[in-house]
């Protein structure tokens, strides 16, 4: 009695091939309608982690200007000290921060008093509509 019982287990343990199939073409099917809807959410959140980067590079920009009495002559400065006597850096912790969501640097440009900082954006050349400043 006890071979007769462990034939009929072994005869249907597992799956067969088209329980197989169905599942891989359901996974398939909400992958498909899935990474479309989230494909867009990406760019969105590359855009708002580029905002928040020249927001805190313009943050530690104000900071050295602060200590130092002056704009820094580049974004460099904000994390190594240079001959400026009152600097109490470094006011960005890694050089890492000194990139955009797509790897470029970010654009550091001084007139006078006045400074900008800006992302080239998504598309990697300033001067475009995709700019995040």
């Amino acid at each position: 009695m006890k071979k007769r019982n462990d034939e009929i287990a072994r005869k249907d343990a597992g799956f067969t091939l088209i329980e197989i199939l169905l599942v891989v073409v359901i996974i398939g099917i909400l992958a498909a309608v899935a990474v479309p809807r989230l494909g867009g959410r990406v760019g969105q959140s590359q855009i708002a982690a580029a905002r928040a980067g020249v927001g805190a590079i313009s943050t530690a920009i104000d900071l050295y200007e602060t200590d130092n009495g002056k704009l820094p002559e580049s974004l460099q400065n904000l994390i190594t000290k240079g001959s400026e006597p009152n600097w109490n850096g470094p006011y960005i912790r890694k050089a890492e921060g000194l990139k955009d969501p797509w790897g470029a640097e970010y654009q550091f440009t001084k007139q006078g008093n006045v400074y900008t900082v800006a992302s080239a954006g998504p598309d990697g050349s300033f001067g475009s509509a995709d700019d995040v400043k």
